[in-house]
């Protein structure tokens, strides 16, 4: 590592050092003034201070400059002539150019150093918690519904000939939802994957919103035909930033969530506006809210509401924490909060230079 080091400090300064004689040599031999010579090197020895490590190159640097214009550029040429008038003043304030530009960069490249620690530490943080709520809502929301198949299965084998048709029908039903949420639930999971696993950030590019929404409400449909969602979108087209299917994916989680907790048959809403350069999701249902008391770990992977039930599809954990996870990777934020009726969710995703006129009401979905 030193040794790297010591080579790329050796080849910085020889690189700007031939680079300013040749230089100085172009401007002497056209001008014959010495003073663009000096301002050259002087450069030059800023700029071996900048891009080489510790104070030895810089120092060195202005060492041999002093050298170069004494022998090369200052008669009688290619001798040197300690005796000169002002040459210590030259080599002293050449050798002080360097050492506070060495100094200066040094002090700047370890700020530069420990401001990204702080943020790789941060992103590891973030990992981490990541995947400590994942597993928790993982092993939460995870095991019911095995539990529900393997208990139907084994009660329709045991008791086959004793169970009528409508018994049957029944117990396969319910492996049926408890295998959909399963799958439901490796979506979400696999969906996980496309975020860097070294930044926690994704890739985004310009998406139009109605297009998003509509393949969202469209997937939704597939889930759940019978649930109503009233969606307000604004008229104008709006290219947002993001990965469409992650967005895809947290639009889908906030809005099952909102029919299998509301309690309620009453539709659901989705509206998206535009506040401060900013997109804004707002999904609202019209059951029986949050708990006050979760709303601190509601996406953390464990929340629970106040409709909540044994059944595996009434758990939110893994669903909002993926939701969380999703929308941080695109630098937004998320929250929910309660209003008079019931529950809403909003999610903020940031729109960049982008702008946005007016905003109109769509047709109902």
């Amino acid at each position: 590592m030193k040794r790297a080091v010591l080579l790329h400090n050796i080849k910085i300064t020889l690189f700007l050092l031939t680079s300013a004689t040749l230089l100085s040599s172009v401007f002497f031999v056209l001008s014959h003034n010495s003073a663009n010579v000096a301002i050259l090197y002087v450069l030059a020895t800023m700029l071996v201070a900048q891009n080489t490590a510790g104070y030895a190159p810089g120092i060195a640097a202005a060492f041999l400059s002093v050298i170069f214009i004494n022998f090369v550029f200052t008669y009688p040429y290619l001798e040197l002539n300690f005796t000169l008038d002002g040459y210590p003043v030259t080599f002293l304030g050449m050798v002080i150019i360097a050492s506070l530009t060495s100094t200066l960069t040094t002090h700047l490249k370890e700020q530069t150093r420990i401001l990204k620690e702080r943020e790789h530490m941060l992103i590891e943080a973030e990992k981490e918690k990541m995947r400590a709520n994942l597993l928790r809502a993982i092993s939460h929301d995870l095991r019911t519904p095995l539990t529900g198949i393997i208990g139907s299965a084994e009660s329709y084998l045991e008791q086959e000939s004793a169970l009528s048709g409508d018994a049957k029908a029944k117990l396969v039903e319910n492996i049926s939802e408890d295998a959909q949420w399963l799958l439901h639930m490796v979506e979400n999971l696999l969906s996980v994957t496309r975020i860097n696993d070294q930044t926690a950030c994704v890739k985004t590019t310009l998406e139009p919103l109605e297009e998003v929404v509509s393949s969202a409400l469209q997937r939704f449909r597939k889930r759940l035909p019978d649930a109503v969602v009233h969606a307000r979108i604004p008229d104008q087209l709006l290219m947002i930033p993001m990965d469409a299917t992650l967005i895809e994916q947290v639009l889908i989680n906030l809005l099952e969530n909102a029919v299998y907790h509301s309690g309620s048959q009453m539709p659901v809403d989705l509206q998206v506006s535009v506040e401060k350069n900013q997109a804004c999701f707002h999904i609202r249902d019209y059951g029986t809210g949050l708990d006050p008391e979760a709303m601190d770990s509601l996406f953390d992977g464990y929340a629970s509401t106040r409709n909540h039930s044994s059944d595996s599809h009434k758990g939110m954990g893994i669903g909002l924490s993926i939701c969380k996870t999703i929308i941080n990777a695109h630098h937004g934020q998320i929250f929910a909060k309660n209003h008079p009726d019931g529950a809403e969710f909003t999610f903020i995703l940031p729109l960049g230079e982008l702008t946005y006129e007016s905003e109109t009401d769509s047709s109902d979905h």
